[in-house]
């Protein structure tokens, strides 16, 4: 038989589970409204610790402020680049994510457990980085793939923006192509001074007689305890300016002075040099400057398309302005879609 309450004590024990009820509800809404969904993304949703990590990583990498709209928009561009990556199955995988990580704590002079506690600490994560790291890579690949041949910057543009720059003080710049062969003289690890000193006078002995990447290649596989690489294709603008310095300065098919490295005395036959005035250094940031231009103009008119198609929905009142102008030119949007 199931106890049954007193009707006298219902007077007590009403009021004691009203409040108990209350106080539940109460702790229930402070948790939906810190975790709770924010903006929903064609079924996606965005919670508002998502946003305030984004804020605290923007404020983080800005050094300062950002509007609360600037990290929702941040967040909701994310969605739609990765879905719409996701699309194309380009997925970049974790290792290529962690390597991309692991290079930002490098560019900060820090490992990455440290970075990792200074986003921790500065009250964002490792994964709100490492989200913005996996867009970013999905999206360039994706831009870059789609648009390959309307990005491409062709060599009489180059040409055209080099005499624009180019000023009557400035001698006209040329770089090069080179084919070389790396050659080693291999020392053993640990061998003493003169060692070194025995392999550098086998070396300038080999530059004497080396004449030709032809006949002097199959003449140095022959010599004992030297290895000569594959060859290797290097544009002088890809080079420090020492070693472009020294290739300029040797002949083709004559070797580079000798040099000494952790595996023996290292020098590389000028197999092949072809002169171009779209490959010096200051082409080679000229064309960066106007891919990187060209991309942007893409890669933004691509992502306000797919603004327009996506379904966004804010789910909580927002008091900032820019979020509410916002707010009503998506819900705008997603009403005349329902249409």
């Amino acid at each position: 038989m199931t106890p049954q309450i007193p009707p006298r004590l219902w007077s007590r024990v009403l009021p004691t589970a009203v409040l108990a009820a209350a106080a539940m509800l109460a702790v229930c809404s402070m948790g939906r409204a810190q975790e709770g969904v924010v903006v929903l993304v064609d079924g996606e949703p965005i919670t508002a610790l998502d946003v305030q990590q984004r804020a605290k990583f923007i404020e983080m990498s800005t050094h300062k402020p950002p509007q609360r709209q600037e990290a929702i928009n941040s967040l909701i561009d994310e969605i739609l680049e990765m879905r719409e990556a996701k699309r194309y199955q380009i997925v970049p995988p974790e290792s290529e994510v962690d390597a991309a990580f692991g290079n930002v704590a490098n560019n900060m002079g820090v490992d990455v457990p440290r970075l990792t506690q200074i986003l921790t600490n500065g009250g964002a994560s490792p994964d709100t980085l490492k989200r913005r790291l996996r867009a970013q890579l999905a999206w360039t690949s994706l831009v870059r793939g789609r648009y390959k041949v309307s990005l491409e910057i062709a060599d009489s543009d180059i040409e055209a923006a080099l005499q624009l720059h180019k000023s009557d003080d400035n001698k006209e710049q040329i770089g090069y192509e080179y084919i070389v062969r790396p050659i080693l003289l291999l020392v053993p690890r640990g061998s003493p001074d003169a060692a070194y000193e025995a392999r550098k006078r086998d070396a300038d002995a080999l530059r004497a007689r080396f004449l030709s990447c032809n006949e002097g290649i199959p003449f140095a596989q022959q010599l004992s305890e030297v290895a000569v690489r594959d060859p290797v294709n290097k544009s002088s603008a890809d080079l420090p300016q020492a070693l472009r310095d020294i290739l300029d300065g040797t002949e083709v098919g004559h070797l580079t002075p000798p040099e000494q490295t952790g595996e023996g005395i290292q020098m590389f036959a000028v197999c092949s040099k072809k002169a171009s005035k779209t490959d010096t250094p200051e082409a080679r940031k000229l064309r960066e400057e106007m891919f990187e231009k060209k991309f942007g103009a893409k890669a933004k008119r691509y992502l306000a398309e797919l603004r327009r198609q996506a379904m966004i929905e804010y789910t909580t009142p927002d008091t900032d302005a820019a979020a509410a102008a916002a707010k009503a030119v998506d819900n705008k949007k997603s009403a005349a879609k329902t249409k």
